[in-house]
This record gives C-alpha cells, structure tokens and sequence, in this order.
C-alpha cells in the first residue's frame, strides 16, 4: 500500500524529497499543492519535473478522499460521511450561517470516553484518526474554499489523540498549510488535563471544555473521566493560563430535565467558576436512543441563561442545527456501521 502525502507536515515532506533525491524546495512546491491549491494526485503537481513526478508515485499517493454519503437539512446544514483507511465511518457536519462556514470535524472512530449523552461513545472506541483523514474533512467537502472556522466537536476526544489532532493543527494554521487563523478553530475536550495543559502550550487555538454539571457526583454520572479528571481540578488548570486577550476559553452545558438546569447549579457553577474569563453556551439535548435523559424545554432554558447572565457570567444558548438529518453527533456514522456489520 502507498504512503499519503497529505496529512504530510513541511518538515515530513522535507525528508521525502530528500530521500527522493529531490531538491528541498520541492516540499514547498508540494505542501503548496495539497494544501493551497488542492491538488488532488501528483500528476496535477505540473511544476515538479514529469520524472520527479514518477518517481514521488511509485511510493506515495495524494491520500485525499471524497465523502460517502452528503445529507442536507432544511436549515442549509450538511451531514457529511467519510470512510476510512480501516473501513469505518466518520462524520463531518458543515454549519452555514451568514457570515462564514463553520466544519465541525471529528478525531477518532468511535470514542473511549463513555458520556451517557453521546452517540459516539455507544460505538465504542475503533480507532484513531491520521492528520491527514481530520484535514480531509475539510479540504474534501463542497464548501472547502468558503470554510471560515473549524471546531473539533464531532466524534471522539480530540485529546485522546493528541499527535494527529496537533498535527492537523499545525497543516491548518501554518503558511505552508492552509493559513488559517488559529483564532479561528476551537478544539473541545472533556478535560484531559494532560492534553489540554500541551495544547494550550503549543497552539494558539480556542479552547472548550464539556462541563455539563458542576457537581461532582452528577459529572460522574453523566461523564466517566470525572473520576480520573475532576472538574475542580480542570478548572484549577484554567486558572493557570491567561485567557484575556484573542484567545478564549468556553464551557459547553447541554440542558438535562430535572437534572443540571436548576437554581442550585447556577449557583455552584457561579461558585465553580468564580474569578476565571470564560463563557459558557448552553445547549438543547439532541435526543439519541437507549438514554434516559431529555432536554430541558425552551422556557427553563431560557431561565437558566438570565440567571448565569445576572451572576455575571456571559452565558449564550447554541442554535440547534440540522434536526432533520441526524443532528445528534455519531447518529449517521452509527446507522452506516450497523448496516455495514448487517451486510457481512
């Protein structure tokens, strides 16, 4: 089987042309193709010399791939699905709203992290994405050239990956890659400190954190890796990094009936997060099967969002997209994963 080059860092592209016996400039012309120009096979690549060319495809191939399946909700948002290179699925949703396009990409096949409210995790974890398949979810869609902004909240925590998610970082925001503002990416985790503590270090990225409940024994109901990483403790690790200027931190709340959206939770979330620059989005609960939880209605919602606001906490509710087509994230890839089995 042929290597990709795309997913391919300027410095990894460096030691393929070099062991090509290609002249260094040559990653440049290459990282230029499959991320600028979206080149979509080393054929394309018309300023490499036609030798160089046959060379560089005896070994490599682009690696880019279009998706297999496309769902369009009423709203304008898409549902996008990808195979990949070990035959599962992953999904891929693109958000248009009137100012830019949002992709919102997935980091794994399945996830280990086993949240009561996930899809994904009911799948189970069966492995782990390239740089180059994250990358892909955006440079392979019809939007591709109008993509605004990217937010690492599909399948999987991107923190349990954490080398490919930095990777595909590094492709998206660097000269040589696609030259995104890093100001225009969110990743999201569930609080691998570890993880988070690196990503904060080394990337200039946006940062959200799943919250959920304030109170302990709550988040260990609804969120396994509260036993491993407390959210006193993921928050103590906030406190640490200065979130005052561009870069911001915010705290994602889905609304459970009768569960996380009471008073008593304003005031410990008001407690919880007492002195650290962040917001909070509120979010309805997309239903999923075999849970036994359900949304808060609009009107608790509604109260819930005054009362964080009047504590002093900038607080917005997230619209939902796509409740047409699978808008709970995991919902496609898992029809498409138990067809494929049933079809075996």
């Amino acid at each position: 089987m042929k290597e990709f080059l795309f997913g391919k860092t300027l410095p990894e592209l460096r030691k393929v042309v070099a062991e090509a016996g290609l002249p260094g400039y040559t990653a440049n012309q290459m990282a230029d193709w499959l991320y600028a120009k979206g080149a979509g096979s080393l054929d394309l690549m018309t300023n490499l010399p036609k030798k160089a060319r046959a060379a560089l495809s005896k070994r490599y191939e682009t690696g880019v791939f279009p998706p297999e399946k496309v769902q369009l909700s009423s709203d304008g948002t898409k549902k996008y699905l990808f195979a990949t290179g070990s035959g599962k699925f992953i999904e891929t949703a693109m958000i248009p709203e009137k100012e830019r396009i949002t992709v919102c990409v997935s980091s794994q096949v399945g996830c280990k992290m086993g949240c009561l409210f996930c899809m994904t995790g009911k799948q189970g974890f069966q492995g782990q994405l390239t740089a180059g398949e994250i990358v892909n979810q955006i440079r392979s869609i019809e939007e591709a050239g109008q993509v605004s902004n990217v937010v690492f909240m599909g399948m999987g925590e991107p923190f349990d990956n954490l080398e490919e998610v930095m990777k595909s970082l590094d492709i998206l925001t660097a000269p040589w890659g696609f030259a995104m503002s890093p100001r225009r990416i969110t990743v999201s985790t569930i609080g691998i400190i570890p993880g988070m503590r690196t990503f904060l270090e080394k990337s200039e990225a946006h940062l959200a954190i799943s919250l959920h409940t304030p109170f302990d024994e709550e988040r260990k109901q609804l969120m396994p890796v509260q036993a491993v990483y407390p959210i006193s403790a993921v928050m103590e690790e906030l406190r640490k990094w200065d979130f005052s200027h561009q870069r911001r931190v915010s705290l994602e709340y889905i609304l459970f009936r009768g569960m996380n959206d009471t008073p008593r939770h304003v005031r410990e979330l008001s407690r919880l997060l007492g002195g650290l620059k962040c917001r909070i989005n509120l979010i309805r609960f997309h239903p999923i099967p075999e849970t036994p939880l359900q949304g808060s209605d609009d009107t608790v919602l509604g109260e819930f969002k005054d009362m964080l606001n009047a504590k002093g906490i900038l607080t917005t509710v997230r619209a939902s997209r796509g409740l047409d087509i699978y808008a709970a994230c995991g919902l496609l890839s898992t029809r498409e994963w138990v067809k494929k089995s049933a079809d075996r």
